[in-house]
């Protein structure tokens, strides 16, 4: 699991693990059963609030990527492929529903959105 976290980052440090974790687990590259790191041994090694990383991890078991034992730790939840697609479309619909709905208060077009997202999606790739 490779994590990172930037504190000048816009986003809260919570969420920079809940979206990396949540990716990893979305792209297959943690696998079902995965064991996560105790949230204390997380803490410490990205040198972050105890605090921080529990509502990250709590954020992940809310939304089923991940389940917690009592006294054994967190896992990755048993995802099918299918299962993984499933949640990858989800997170897309939620993330640009929000998104869309503000473009179209600045007063762009479908054209003029497919076609920025279109440069700034084949800018990244280079």
């Amino acid at each position: 699991m490779n994590v990172t976290v930037s504190p000048r980052s816009e986003k809260p440090i919570y969420q920079q693990l809940y979206e990396q974790i949540s990716a990893q687990i979305l792209r297959g590259e943690l696998a079902s059963e995965f064991p996560l790191p105790p949230i204390r041994t997380m803490a410490k090694e990205l040198r972050i609030s105890v605090i921080t990383v529990k509502k990250a991890w709590e954020m992940l078991e809310r939304e089923g990527f991940i389940y917690s034992i009592v006294g054994r730790g967190c896992f990755v939840e048993d995802l099918s492929a299918a299962a993984r697609t499933d949640k990858r479309i989800e997170k897309l619909t939620e993330r640009l529903t929000k998104d869309l709905a503000y473009y179209r208060e600045m007063g762009l077009t479908l054209h003029e959105i497919i076609r920025w997202v279109k440069h700034v999606y084949n800018e990244r790739e280079n």
